[in-house]
């Protein structure tokens, strides 16, 4: 098994954007795909297969994180959102088995199911969010303001404001579309 990634916040975000919405390309479209791209992050062995209830836990898990992290837009989101996850991620979370411990090398939250499954490596990636936060990047996390993008991206501006995933691409989009509309009025 690969080692997993070290940062939780870069886990989330190639995890959210496993979903090209602008291409309509789905790197998890099938259960063994799952299981590739879980194995490919070190969070399951290379042989471990996945099942359609895995699949279907991981996009709901995946589209909750993109609309948690859609809310981490604008200045009043520079801490854990107050009004908690949106409904779609909190029942993935629910779904995945995962127990708190103090003890070991990583107190948190680790998977109960054995180490090989799918749903323990979903459980990671529900971990993840733990870890995130715990480093202070979770809020950092954002998806692309434009509507036919909404990628993920780590904010790394100093204030925070950064909206979208490039501002050559998707920032220049925006703002020649708001352009245009002023000139047409």
């Amino acid at each position: 098994m690969a080692e997993a990634q070290d940062d939780p916040a870069t886990l989330l975000r190639d995890f959210v954007n496993t979903l090209n919405v602008d291409a309509a390309e789905d790197e998890l479209a099938t259960p063994e795909r799952l299981a590739a791209w879980l194995a490919g992050r070190g969070l399951v062995p290379e042989a471990a297969r996945a099942s359609g209830t895995d699949l279907t836990t991981a996009i709901a898990l995946r589209e909750g994180l993109r609309e948690a992290l859609s809310a981490h837009q604008g200045p009043a989101h520079h801490g854990p959102r107050e009004a908690g996850f949106p409904d779609d991620l909190d029942d993935a979370l629910a779904a995945l088995p995962l127990r708190v411990t103090l003890t070991g090398p990583r107190p948190g939250l680790v998977p109960l199911d054995p180490p090989g499954t799918a749903a323990a490596g979903l459980a990671r990636l529900a971990a993840a969010i733990i870890d995130s936060v715990t480093a202070g990047t979770w809020p950092r996390l954002k998806v692309c303001q434009e509507d036919t993008c909404r990628w993920a991206f780590l904010d790394t501006s100093k204030n925070r404001s950064r909206a979208w995933c490039s501002m050559s691409v998707c920032g220049n989009r925006t703002k020649t579309r708001a352009y245009r509309a002023r000139r047409r009025a």
